[in-house]
This record gives structure tokens, sequence and C-alpha cells, in this order.
């Protein structure tokens, strides 16, 4: 059964995916890079706005925001399923792109989404029925438990379009079409900017606002999403033929997605891990957490949204044989994505106050972000490294290093370090243990990647699948 119906139109959808591996490599990887770094930037709202907004509640703020908080890593543990298929399965429809192979990547794409409605279907069912023991675990106490329940309660109503939105939107990336993927994400990020407001303060509905705003925001993203692919206008389409679950395809999938699901999943063991310590020191601690890592993702959110850029190029002409355009593709990402996230973190480090003030007008809780912010922040700062290495074994199909890599930042070393820091240096010990850890995970992974990378580009160079 071909999965084209009009040779015209595959034509003028392919030019796109051509595009990847002839256009001269700076503008390409910028033209693509530009659109995801704008559409992460403002999904970054989806979380930021809501904290906002929730921090500025008159009387509750700080205690509502800190409820909030501790149900970050709750979410993250659900949407980093998603990063299964979009981290692993994208690269590889990219790779069999650049072969020519692609029934192949309909078939990874087609499987793809069957596993995100299984994803959702499960995350779902398990979190409500384990959500109180869940958000006690991840910091909660009896003064935030009831804000973190009305927040979690109505967001995991949504959890089938955080999965789709999430999970599929890198097939548009990989299809040659950023821009595409970046209205995705900019049109639920507005939709909920000027939703939280309305029902958080317009509608009395508080936390439970916010988290409403958040739900309809991802229905129309996830909406968005699923009308491109399966238009006549994506060259790579979902097809029912194609969604035929196949084993070796989704085993594939599975392989290489892992590395990313435990970037993102480790990030929610760790919230479990530090806010878990902090609570023993008070509700103030777990609030400036929650400050802080809001800060930090404005440092690796654009540069996620950047790598979401050029995976997509190195895949695909490292599926070509074309090491030297991988090459050229990491060069670009490395500068980039380490001076960014350089600059970024560094004037956090420095002005910590202002960081403080998005998120609250509380003096106390400022006072305590401004002390904790070079404890937490100051790894970080050569993070982008790490990232940059990172993302290019993914590209290049590298499961076995990516997942290392991913287990090494959060799980080897910032957990036994949030354990042992604070019997030494008290509570600046557990923001002490992610500085650490973030700047001995980057050291590590640029050795790791100095000595495979070669390797890995002649081996693929030597027998390109066409």
């Amino acid at each position: 059964m071909p999965f084209f119906k009009g040779e015209a139109m595959d034509s003028d959808t392919r030019q796109y995916e051509n595009r990847l591996g002839t256009d001269r490599l700076l503008p390409l990887v910028f033209r693509m890079a530009l659109p995801s770094v704008v559409a992460q930037i403002v999904n970054l709202l989806y979380n930021i706005v809501d904290r906002i907004f929730i921090g500025r509640i008159p009387g509750i703020g700080t205690d509502a925001l800190a409820g909030v908080g501790v149900t970050g890593s709750v979410i993250i543990l659900i949407s980093a399923f998603s990063m299964i298929v979009g981290g692993g399965g994208a690269p590889l429809a990219s790779i069999a792109l650049g072969q020519g192979n692609r029934e192949k990547a309909a078939k990874i794409l087609g499987n793809g989404f069957l596993m995100l409605l299984c994803f959702a279907i499960v995350t779902t069912g398990l979190t409500y029925a384990f959500m109180e023991p869940l958000l006690m675990l991840t910091g909660a106490s009896a003064n935030t438990i009831g804000y973190a329940k009305d927040y979690l309660g109505i967001y995991l109503t949504g959890t089938v379009f955080v999965q789709i939105s999430t999970g599929l939107n890198s097939f548009i990336s990989a299809q040659g079409r950023p821009g595409i993927a970046m209205m995705s994400t900019v049109i639920g990020a507005l939709t909920n900017l000027v939703l939280d407001p309305v029902l958080i303060f317009g509608l009395d509905m508080g936390v439970k606002g916010a988290a409403l705003a958040t739900v309809i925001s991802q229905a129309l993203s996830a909406a968005w999403v699923l009308h491109f692919l399966f238009s006549r206008k994506a060259s790579l389409r979902i097809d029912a033929g194609h969604m035929i679950p196949h084993r070796r395809i989704i085993l594939a999938v599975m392989s290489l997605g892992v590395a990313p699901f435990v970037m993102s999943c480790t990030e929610s063991i760790v919230g479990f891990v530090l806010n878990g310590s902090l609570k023993q020191y008070g509700d103030i601690y777990v609030s400036t957490l929650t400050v802080l890592q809001s800060a930090m993702m404005f440092g690796s959110v654009p540069i996620t949204g950047f790598a979401q850029g050029f995976v997509p190029v190195a895949s695909y002409n490292f599926g070509q044989g074309r090491a030297d355009r991988v090459k050229g593709c990491f060069r670009i990402a490395v500068v980039t994505m380490f001076t960014f996230n350089f600059v970024l973190m560094l004037l956090m480090v420095l002005f910590p106050g202002v960081v403080a003030s998005f998120f609250t007008e509380d003096p106390l809780l400022i006072a305590h972000v401004k002390e904790m912010a070079p404890y937490f922040l100051t790894g970080s700062m050569i993070f982008g490294l790490q990232r940059a290495c990172q993302n290019t074994f993914i590209a290049l199909g590298q499961a076995r290093i990516s997942l290392f890599i991913a287990l090494l930042r959060k799980v080897f070393l910032l957990v036994p370090l949030a354990f042992i820091l604070p019997r030494f240096m008290g509570v600046e010990g557990v923001y002490m243990a992610e500085s650490v850890a973030d700047a001995t995970a980057a050291l590590c992974c640029m050795a790791i990647f100095a000595f495979v990378f070669p390797k890995i580009l002649k081996k693929g160079s030597a027998s390109p699948s066409k």
C-alpha cells in the first residue's frame, strides 16, 4: 500500500527534508533551531506563568507556590514518557529518511503514536491511584498538600494531550518543518497566558484555575500537532496502516528513547530527593527550590529547544554518511549552547534578587533565594557542554552512551550528594549537590565524547545505508 496518494504533493513536501542534507550548515542549523528555541521558551510559560500568578495570590501565595512546586516532580515524571517517543522515535525517523527508507520512518511514527496513547492511560491511572503518597514523598506538608492535590487532580485530565503534543512534535521538526512545530507550543502557551489570570483571579479558582488553564492549552497544542500529522501537508503522516504494533520498531524506539526519558525522569527523581530533604528545614526552603528550579529552566529550556533543532540535521546527515556535516553541526551546537547557558547562569548567580522578584513579593522568600542561588546555580554554568554532547549521541542513535550520561548526572552523582553534603553543610548542602553534580557530569561527558565521537563517525561514514 503506498504511503502517499499524490506524487506531486509528495515532491513538494519532501523538499523540506532534502534541505537537511544540502543547505549551508550554519544558517540551516539556526533556521531549524530558532523556531524550536522560541517554542521551548514559550512552552516554559506553561509552568512559569502558573507559578508567577500563584505566587501572588493574596494571603496564600507562598504556601500555594510550594504546593504547586511539589507537583512538578510528578508532572515531569508523567511527561517524561513522551520523551521515549519524541526523543527516541524522531531521531530514528530522521536517520531512516536520510537513508531513503520512508516506509520505516512511517512505521516509527505510527507505532510512536500508539505508544503515546498507551503511556497516557497507564500514567493517568497510576497517578490518580497514588496521588497523595506521591505528593507527600515529593515534599508536600500539611500546609501545602491541599494546593498540590487541587492542581494535580485537574492537570491529570489532560495527560493524553501532554503526551501527544510533546511526543509527536519532534516528528514535525524531523520533516524539516520547525515553524509548524513551533506553532504548536506557541498556541498552547499564549492560551495559557490569557487564561491564567482569568481563571485564577477573575473566576477566583486559585490553584485549580491554573491547572485548568494548562489542560485547555495543552489540548489546543495536541490538536494542532495531530491536524498537521494527519494532513497532506506532512511528508511523514500518521496512517492507520502504520499503527500496527511492530515489535522491532517499538524496541528500537524504547532503546534510544530511554536516554531522553531518563534525562527527564531523573529531574523528577531529584525533585523527590531534594524536596524530601528540604521538607525537614521548613516549607520556605521548598518554595525557594521551586523558584530556583524555575530560574534554571530559563537556561536549560532554550538549549533543549536548540537541541531539538540541530538533532534532525545531524541525524539526517549521519544517515547519509556525511561525517563532515555531522561534525560541523556539532561545532555550531556546542559553541552556541555553552555560550548561552554560561552567560545566563552567571547573570542569575550575580543577580538572584531580580530572579526571585519575578515569582514572589514575599521578602523572606526573596532573601532565601538570594542566599541559596550561588550554591544551586554555579555548577550549571558549563551544563551547555553536556547537553551538546549528549544530544549529539542521541542524534547518532547511540542509546547506551546517552543512557549512561543521563544516569551519571542525576542518579550516580546528585542523589548521593543530596544525602551526603547536608551532613557537612546543613541546608546549603542540599542546594550545593545540584552544582557539584552538574559540573562533574559535564566534564565527564566531554571526555567520553572526545574519545568516542570520532569512532562513531568513522564507522557511520564507512557503511551508510541507502
